[in-house]
């Protein structure tokens, strides 16, 4: 994974924002993935973002993942979720998110809708720890692929784990072509 330096996540809950530290403490013993498979490592707050972070850290942008909140509203109500897909992709929100989310229309949400109701920094969300009530879509490209690299919930810090792993997360649903290409 590039030049990171990774350790146990749940070794270093200071490198994890509350809910995914909170998250990987409930890692069931029986997930298809072990909780000592998901690392942390340390990095430059100022590198967090997607481009800056592949560049420093000698990381491609085939195993590096993002996790953008989308909102949509129907019959009055907002309803959020979450989109994984690889850094060489683009999620589709306004197309297979929204049909997925069953909106009439969708886009990115705001920035401080997204940071208040995930607890967790802008531009280091993560799929780990997100609400139990939120869908999480995973582009299919995400779990083929062997390890990836995502945010941690602050910007201070990388989370990488198994890509399958995180099709297995409470409230995920792999969705073929949920991305395109960049």
């Amino acid at each position: 994974m590039g030049t990171l330096k990774t350790e146990p996540a749940r070794t270093r809950p200071d490198l994890l924002a509350p809910p995914v530290a909170a998250a990987i403490g409930r890692w069931p013993a029986d997930a298809p993935v072990d909780v000592d498979d998901v690392l942390v490592a340390p990095i430059d707050a100022e590198l967090a973002d997607t481009a800056a972070f592949c560049a420093a850290y000698d990381v491609g942008l085939d195993v590096s993942a993002n996790c953008v909140v989308v909102a949509g509203r129907r019959e009055g109500e907002i309803r959020y979720a979450a989109c994984v897909v690889l850094a060489t992709t683009r999620a589709d929100v306004n197309g297979v998110a929204r049909r997925t989310l069953d909106v009439r229309k969708a886009s990115f949400a705001p920035m401080a809708d997204a940071v208040e109701l995930t607890g967790m920094e802008y531009g280091g969300i993560t799929p780990i720890g997100l609400p139990e009530d939120w869908p999480i879509l995973v582009d299919a490209r995400v779990i083929a692929t062997p390890y990836v690299i995502v945010g941690s919930g602050v910007r201070h810090s990388k989370i990488t784990l198994p890509g399958p792993a995180l099709g297995a997360l409470p409230g995920a649903r792999v969705v073929e072509g949920l991305a395109r290409p960049a």
